[in-house]
Order: C-alpha cells, then structure tokens, then sequence
C-alpha cells in the first residue's frame, strides 16, 4: 500500500473508534498474582476514586454479579472483551452514563481504560481519554519505568500502553479475496488487523478491528496518527475495490434483495443476519439505499444473540431469530 498522506479517510467505512490505555498500580502485584483480598481492596479504591470524576459520572459493576447473558451483551456492545465478559471475583467494570468511557478493572491488566465512540475520531477520544487518565495518575501511582514506560502484564504493551483502533466496513476487499493482502502489508508498519471482536475472532459482517501493535517507542500521538494514516489507506483499497465490484448490475440486485429480505422475513439466524447487514449497509455507504448508517449499527448490536437475550423472551436459537426478525422490521419500516 502506498504512503500517500493526501488519502483521506472515508466515514461511512468506519463503524467506530476505540482507545484503550493498560495501567498498572505500583502497590500491588500484577493480576494474575493478585490475591482475592487485594482485588477486593482494589476495587474498592477504583470506585471510590472515580466518584468525584468532574467529566462523567460512572456506575459500578462487580463482575462476579454481572450474569453471562449482561456480560455477553457488553462484549457484544465492545464495552468490555471477551476475556473480560468471563472473568468473576477479582474484576470490576465502572461504566460511564453515557458509555464513551469505561474501566476494566483486572482484566489483563489492573486497569483497561477505555473511550469509545461510533465513527472517526480517534483524536477526540485520545483527549478524553488522556483527560480521564491525568485524574486517575494524579490520585494513585502507577507502575512506571523511565527505560521500559508503564509496566504492563504483557510486554507488547510496554511504553505508552495505548491501543488505539478503528473498526471498518470491507466488503469489496474480503469478496475479492485481498484481505490477506491488506494485513500482510499494514503488519509491516505495526499495524495488525482483527476480526469483529478481537484477537482469535473472525470478521464477522466484513467488519475488522485495524490497531496498533507496538506502544514501546512511540508516542501516544504518534500512535494515533500513525493508525489514521493506515486506516485512510486502506478505506482507499476498499474504494477501488468497490469501483471494480459494485459497478455490476448483478451485485447491485443482490444489495437490494438483501434489503427486501430484511424488510419483510420471519426468522433470521445471526448468521444470515450479519451478512444481509454487510450488504445493506454497502447499499447505505453507496447511496443506493436511503438507510442511517448510526441506526444500522445500533440495529447491528441489538440483534446480537446475548443483546436479544436481554430481553428474557428470547433464550432459545428459534426465539432469537424470530425475534431477530421482527426487530429488523420494526427498524426498517
């Protein structure tokens, strides 16, 4: 892929936004030899602390009280990761009101700050995100050397600790099979490329997670910039791409079928779901269709297994679907 600084990246490819920064506290053990007693005194100390957080106000979630299907439906919803959706007795979420920022308490690490937002605005985010993580350092004292930066369990994360990461609608690079292509190309840069939620997930609906790989020698802005470079060079392929595949009368049919199924079927599996989502929204992103591209994705997360879940009438494979069903027509009327 070309370094072109001229490239420019394009909204309607970018579902959403995330920065995550790994902090550890000096006084106590990393998570994974973290006593009972200590996570507990830990949590407490994080609740009490982000209280008076003048910004945003947070609710408090012991993860040992938070069911699967709650928990599922937040990692659905990109809150927290799947990892942590599993965790119990040691870990705690404080979740912000309007959901931009969060904190993960003992996950990988004892904290996982997060700001997250749909679309493209990863510097918007790096402030808020900053900001939140000036109060936390002003108020404990984090694990921090002058050679290495904040000490992190997993040594990938070491010098700023910062993730930052872009999840993009590819349908044209995946259909022509140059997907490989793309990650085998950003990789040598430090950029890595992911599946719908994460390491070791599969790109469900031709969405991808594109973030940085390396935080050691590099600042957080830097990092940033540099992602928002690769990311508008990649939504550049998928436009050529599109100009190659979409031009066809044939695959602008098949955009309009899926919408027609949407609008009028019965049952709907999550997998048919996510791909009738994946060309519906391309008909949206291309103007064929007069869809919001915001409502979509929210239609996106809703319709998930655990988020329909929530609901209590929804806990079998064929309740989910027809219930998936009806959503997407309320939606789509």
């Amino acid at each position: 892929m070309k370094d072109n600084n001229e490239k420019r990246i394009d909204p309607n490819m970018v579902v959403s936004s995330r920065i995550r920064l790994a902090r550890n506290l000096k006084k106590y053990p990393f998570p994974s030899r973290l006593t009972d007693k200590a996570a507990a005194e830990m949590k407490q100390e994080l609740h009490g602390l982000l209280t008076d957080y003048p910004e945003e106000s947070f609710d408090f979630l012991d993860m040992k009280n938070v069911s699967s299907v709650q928990g599922g439906a937040m990692m659905e919803e990109h809150l927290i990761s799947p990892e942590f959706a599993k965790s119990g007795e040691q870990s705690a979420l404080l979740l912000g009101r309007s959901k931009r920022l969060s904190v993960m308490i003992n996950e990988e690490d004892h904290l996982r700050i997060q700001a997250m937002a749909p679309g493209s605005c990863l510097e918007e985010l790096y402030d808020d995100i900053n900001t939140l993580d000036d109060y936390i350092d002003g108020k404990v004292e984090y694990a921090f050397s002058e050679k290495y930066g904040y000490l992190t369990a997993c040594p990938t994360n070491l010098g700023t600790g910062i993730r930052a990461s872009v999840m993009l609608h590819l349908p044209a690079l995946t259909r022509r099979g140059l997907m490989d292509r793309v990650i085998h190309s950003v990789s040598q840069v430090g950029i890595t490329v992911r599946g719908l939620y994460g390491e070791g997930t599969q790109a469900g609906a031709c969405l991808y997670q594109v973030s940085n790989s390396v935080s050691l020698g590099m600042s957080e802005k830097e990092t940033v910039k540099l992602l928002n470079r690769i990311v508008a060079q990649i939504c550049d392929s998928e436009k050529t791409a599109r100009e190659h595949l979409y031009s066809e009368l044939r695959t602008q049919d098949d955009l309009f079928r899926s919408y027609g199924i949407l609008k009028e079927c019965r049952m709907l599996t999550s997998a048919e779901f996510r791909a009738l989502y994946s060309k519906v929204r391309l008909g949206a992103e291309l103007g064929l269709l007069s869809l919001n591209l915001s409502d979509l994705d929210r239609l996106f997360i809703e319709c998930q297994p655990y988020n329909l879940m929530l609901t209590g009438d929804a806990q079998s494979d064929g309740e989910r679907d027809q219930r998936r069903a009806e959503l997407v027509r309320e939606r789509l009327k």
